[in-house]
């Protein structure tokens, strides 16, 4: 999925990948988009999209940011330099930005998630999910009206396929 960004910066955004279970198992109340330092042979993995963002978070060590158990597959052609797929990986916001997100962490009982990985230019970007956990009654909450939208899409198509079929 290729979208463009605003008109001044004219960059092309490219996703990688999404982190669908965090939006399941979490509310998300702000996003952030934090820079994320990587070594060359895990952005070669990146843009062949083989990335897990299924178990991974965000958390604080010596005042930075850090992205933890995100899984980037060894690059197939990498050398005997090739990186660790499950190492940890810094991110990068502004001063004021980790500030704020560390004393929410620490007070209100939130956690930070990455909900999405993408290319905007040619440089890697993480999109920072501050998220409060669901209840499982949430959860079925949000089963209910998926599975209630599948019905309803159902259902037109049937009308619009009975309707085709007396023109």
């Amino acid at each position: 999925m290729e979208r463009m960004a605003t008109k001044d910066t004219k960059e092309v955004i490219k996703s990688i990948t999404r982190n669908k279970k965090a939006l399941f198992n979490y509310f998300v109340d702000e996003e952030y988009e934090a820079g994320v330092v990587l070594l060359g042979t895990e952005v070669k993995s990146l843009r062949e999209n083989r990335v897990e963002l299924v178990d991974a978070y965000a958390r604080f060590e010596n005042n930075e940011l850090w992205m933890v158990a995100a899984k980037i597959s060894p690059y197939p052609q990498g050398t005997h330099k090739n990186h660790e797929s499950e190492r940890m990986r810094k991110l990068l916001l502004h001063r004021r930005e980790l500030n704020r997100l560390r004393t929410k962490i620490e007070t209100a009982g939130y956690t930070l998630i990455p909900l999405e990985l993408y290319f905007k230019g040619s440089h890697v970007k993480a999109r920072i999910g501050l998220c409060r956990g669901k209840k499982l009654f949430d959860k079925r909450d949000a089963i209910k009206k998926r599975e209630s939208a599948r019905e309803i899409a159902r259902a037109t198509t049937a009308i619009r396929n009975i309707r085709k079929g007396n023109e």
